[in-house]
């Protein structure tokens, strides 16, 4: 007779092989329908949050938890992985984008007030930095500097992990703001319909073209770049872009879809441990039935 391994421990070896480990998922908000919208890594939509009034910018935590500002609301949510709400940060005004520092602080966008609030994990609130003419999309490089698109007045900030400020790159019309593997940030120019790639240097050109109104950039773990295309006669909808620059429709049919986010995974010493937990588990039960 053939003998089966209970569910649970046949679980934890599937998690144990990093091919078998659950795909990333993909997190958009839709301003217009109030929503947060997961997707699978096939493109299948489903709802995760609904009932926002104009949700912004999403960011994950180290933990899994997905905050989100809404910016009807000015309010900054956090969900639990199982959809549990609660309230991050309110009072704001015009909170837009959202990104995490290495350190796990939390940094948004007060696209109002021109300034760029950080909190705490804990959520205590402090001024990183102001002044700023339309503060919007942001991105944080491997060296911690802080990367803001300036809508207002067609600049990328720098910002250094100190607060000091400077000019990266003008003449733009920025939004999206994301890093790629290799260091070089990617912008979604929102008035041209271009993407536009930036070395380190500042040296800048030409990624990807032929977009109504992008607006949200996120790359996945295999280097696949995500485009959230706000708004326009065939737009609504989110593009896959390969590392080899070919593009395809990812998702359509939504309202007017802003920021992503892809949920974190654990790292590959993360699966390890849980599959030698397992095989030990095994273990320790055919030796008892010995």
């Amino acid at each position: 007779m053939k003998k089966h391994i209970p569910l649970s421990i046949a679980s934890i070896l599937a998690l144990s092989v990093p091919g078998a480990a659950r795909a990333q998922e993909l997190y958009v908000s839709d301003s217009q329908s109030g929503n947060v919208f997961a997707f699978s890594a096939g493109g299948v939509r489903n709802t995760f949050a609904s009932g926002l009034i104009n949700p912004a910018g999403v960011a994950f935590n180290s933990a899994g938890d997905l905050f989100v500002s809404d910016t009807g609301s000015e309010t900054i949510y956090e969900f639990t992985p199982g959809g549990v709400r609660t309230t991050f940060a309110s009072g704001l005004t015009g909170p837009v984008d959202l990104a995490f520092n290495s350190a796990g602080n939390l940094f948004e966008a007060d696209y109002n007030t021109g300034n760029i609030y950080k909190f705490t994990p804990t959520g205590v609130k402090s001024l990183f930095a102001s002044g700023l003419n339309g503060p919007d999309g942001m991105a944080f490089d491997s060296a911690g500097n802080l990367f803001v698109g300036a809508q207002l007045s067609d600049n990328i900030i720098k910002i250094t992990p100190g607060g000091v400020e400077s000019v990266f790159a003008s003449g733009l019309n920025p939004n999206g703001l994301a890093f790629n593997s290799a260091g070089d940030l990617l912008e979604a120019d929102a008035y041209s319909g271009n993407i536009y790639e930036f070395t380190p240097g500042g040296g800048q050109s030409l990624f990807s073209s032929g977009f109504n109104s992008p607006i949200g950039l996120t790359f996945d773990s295999a280097g696949n770049l995500f485009v959230s295309d706000w708004f326009g006669p065939t737009s609504h909808s989110i593009y896959k872009i390969a590392p080899g620059g070919t593009k395809s429709l990812f998702a359509s049919g939504l309202d007017y879809p802003e920021y992503m986010a892809f949920q974190p995974v654990p790292e590959p010493s993360v699966w390890a441990v849980l599959g030698m937990g397992g095989l030990a588990l095994i273990g320790s039960r055919r030796r008892a039935r010995r």
